[in-house]
């Protein structure tokens, strides 16, 4: 939680509080809020107005902007949102969970050093969704980017943890990546390379089999022959 005691949840679902006390926002507060967090740099109010409510007339989707604008400047113990060089911002006192995790990422996960020492605590976190039962179009973008920044952390810090013979919290980490996409293969050659770390032959084959046929059933596709080798080496040897 920030030094101000203001804190906004965007993964998992929506929250806002002040003081650990949950603040309740109408849905249009919430969602603008929700948009400035993830505009960092600030939005002129036309566009938020726009992108927020599509499919509303230029006039009604202003009107909503203001109604929303003045609940998110009361809500807590100062104003949530600022206008800064036309710009709507979220207010820096604001602290974000997703910026949290971001930074985690970049500071624990993809660093090159050893893991964090709670390696299951970060791993939760990046398996958290962006508001996901949110059905915006403006968060099909961020979705896929905040996406992209876990996927690829949740694999270096799996790979880092295999590295120092944490295997079980390697295997928590990268079983986690793969819920995020079944499809991506990087995530499921980590957990092959951790069972034949462990010495667990079977279970790397086993594995491998499982996503060569979720290949073939949903994309008419073979893994990469990097993969393939990996079986093929412990099946020849």
């Amino acid at each position: 939680m920030s030094s101000n005691g203001v804190y906004l949840e965007l993964l998992g679902s929506f929250e806002l509080s002040y003081a650990g006390c949950r603040i309740p926002l109408p849905s249009g507060t919430q969602r603008l809020l929700a948009f400035l967090a993830l505009h960092t740099a600030g939005v002129y109010r036309g566009t938020a107005a726009e992108r927020l409510w599509p499919d509303c007339s230029p006039s009604r989707a202003s009107a909503n902007l203001r109604t929303a604008l003045c609940y998110g400047r009361r809500a807590g113990p100062l104003p949530m949102v600022e206008c800064v060089d036309r710009r709507l911002q979220l207010a820096p006192l604001v602290d974000v969970d997703l910026h949290r995790a971001r930074r985690g990422a970049a500071q624990d996960a993809i660093s090159d050093g050893p893991p964090p020492t709670c390696p299951e605590a970060l791993s939760a976190t990046l398996g958290e969704e962006l508001l996901p039962r949110w059905q915006d179009e403006w968060l099909v973008l961020e979705r896929e980017r905040w996406d992209q920044v876990r996927l690829h952390a949740l694999e270096s810090l799996a790979q880092r943890l295999r590295r120092d013979g944490e295997y079980l919290a390697a295997l928590q980490t990268a079983l986690t990546a793969t819920e995020i996409d079944p499809i991506r293969e990087t995530a499921h050659r980590i957990l092959i390379e951790i069972h034949i770390a462990e010495g667990n032959t079977a279970c790397a084959v086993k594995r491998y089999k499982e996503y060569q046929l979720l290949l073939r059933r949903e994309l008419e596709a073979e893994p990469s022959p990097l993969m393939t080798k990996l079986v093929q080496d412990l099946t020849s040897a």
